[in-house]
């Protein structure tokens, strides 16, 4: 990189690495060098090379051509130059506590009294990163929500555990917060570049980027296609960059004034409905019941022992290494695992349809691989996302529900998904869309708003906006007499 920021030797430097898996070349010819100070960030669409560019940086992969050094701190190791992961995979440990997986990581803490030391140290990370977290060290991890165990993880990678982190590569570390949370966290990263530190931030959320990066890299096809301050760059030319048309948001706001809904379809008794082919938003700040309110109605519509041919409702998960993906299964059998009772005949799958049934969705959807047999986890974070959602949108099922469904797609794929609800919509199907992106609950022509577990606030067409979702948020609306 260059600029002001960028004088001294570099914390890390590549020079033309490249990385091959078989025939395929996910990174080819990527140099560039990251100074303490800077806060890089790191776009492109799935599927660009941005994981295996970070692997590559943190040691996780060895480049098959070119050279990755650490000249700052001349070590031969990442971990010995303070490079730090934090992965949009969450990869705790369920089974132990939050101060436990800090010890993972942290081979000095030995001795009798390490737990009281993890306990101290990981609550001192929390509390510098996300003041008022509220989560106990010594509460094990499957007992927190996605957002607290992402907080944990991100903790764990700037705590010192030994040595100071130097450079901390941040993979979508913002997907299962909320705005406020993720203010907190974008807030730190500051601090820390300030303070002689590095970052380098990959996020679909291209404001963040705007807001925190010092400089800009887009990768495309596992090249850098661009690399310039962020100054350098507006919204629409950063878009252009990675190579997706940005979105027409007058027409998308046309088809939500035109369209016409049909009879209720479901409702529960905390005021929670929707009607046929309307897209209904939760929002509101992590860990208020959204998610909770989608699993009561999800379950009781299909918990029925006595399945029927085609289901009532189907689930996108946004937490998919938990609720999502069969991670020893192909890409194809994942997408139609969930059309099996529709296509099968006589109780036996026909392997034609269902070839062409992935063949559909790999084409509408785009994802990016070369073979549908290929191992489901052989896809990026964002492409086993877009499986789910073709999971669920190649049923008949008349409901989808989405748990934050979005989490780790990128910018372009995004607006194909929402042109693809909307026109789903348009066809007679509902949508139940919990969202922690405030940009995609406006997409919804009908907004619940959730505080406490209870809904706070019901926003339909111009009253659904940013405003208004985080107004009743935070403060209840007085009752009508």
């Amino acid at each position: 990189m260059t600029g002001a920021m960028t004088s001294g030797t570099p914390i890390v430097a590549l020079t033309d690495a490249e990385k091959h898996f078989g025939a395929v070349r996910a990174l080819d010819g990527v140099s560039l060098s990251i100074h303490a100070g800077e806060c890089i960030g790191l776009v492109g669409h799935n599927g660009a090379g941005k994981s295996t560019l970070v692997n590559l940086i943190n040691g996780g992969l060895a480049p098959t051509g070119g050279q990755v050094a650490f000249p700052a701190s001349g070590a031969a190791r990442a971990l010995d130059a303070g490079v730090r992961s934090v992965f949009q995979e969450l990869s705790l440990c369920p089974n132990l506590t939050v101060a436990e997986n800090l010890r993972i990581s942290h081979s000095t803490l030995k001795g009798i009294g390490w737990r009281k030391a993890a306990r101290a140290q990981i609550t001192e990370s929390l509390d510098r990163v996300f003041p008022d977290h509220g989560i106990d060290a010594d509460m094990t991890v499957d007992r927190l929500s996605i957002a607290e165990r992402q907080m944990v993880e991100i903790a764990i990678g700037f705590a010192p555990r030994g040595s100071d982190a130097r450079l901390v590569i941040l993979d979508e570390p913002t997907s299962s917060l909320d705005a406020g949370i993720a203010r907190q966290l974008l807030a730190y990263i500051r601090a820390f570049c300030a303070g002689g530190g590095a970052v380098v931030l990959i996020s679909h959320m291209l404001g963040e980027i705007f807001d925190v990066a010092s400089s800009i890299i887009v990768m495309k096809d596992g090249k850098v296609v661009a690399s310039r301050p962020t100054t350098e760059f507006s919204r629409a030319t950063l878009v252009d960059a990675m190579g997706h048309v940005a979105a027409d948001e007058t027409a998308a706001q046309a088809d939500k004034q035109s369209r016409v809904f049909g009879d209720e379809m479901l409702s529960d008794a905390g005021g929670l409905s929707a009607r046929r082919g309307e897209i209904v938003g939760l929002a509101g700040l992590a860990g208020h019941g959204q998610a909770e309110a989608l699993a009561r109605l999800y379950f009781a519509a299909t918990s029925s022992w006595r399945g029927g041919k085609d289901a009532p409702m189907v689930f996108v998960a946004g937490d998919r290494g938990r609720d999502g993906v069969f991670p020893l299964w192909s890409i194809l059998r994942n997408i139609t695992v969930a059309t099996l009772s529709q296509e099968g005949r006589r109780g036996m799958v026909d392997r034609d349809g269902e070839r062409t049934i992935g063949a559909n969705w790999k084409a509408r959807i785009g994802i990016r691989t070369d073979d549908m047999s290929n191992p489901v986890l052989s896809l990026s974070g964002g492409n086993q996302q877009k499986a789910l959602f073709a999971r669920a949108l190649a049923t008949k099922a008349p409901v989808v529900v989405m748990d934050d469904p979005m989490r780790g797609v990128d910018v372009g794929t995004k607006q194909d998904v929402y042109e693809m609800i909307r026109a789903e919509a348009a066809q007679g199907r509902t949508f139940l869309w919990y969202s922690t992106e405030t940009d995609e609950v406006c997409q919804c022509d009908r907004v619940f708003v959730f505080r406490n577990g209870a809904i706070s606030a019901e926003l339909c067409g111009d009253d659904i906006t940013e405003d208004r979702i985080l107004e009743a948020s935070f403060e209840m609306q007085e009752e009508t007499a």
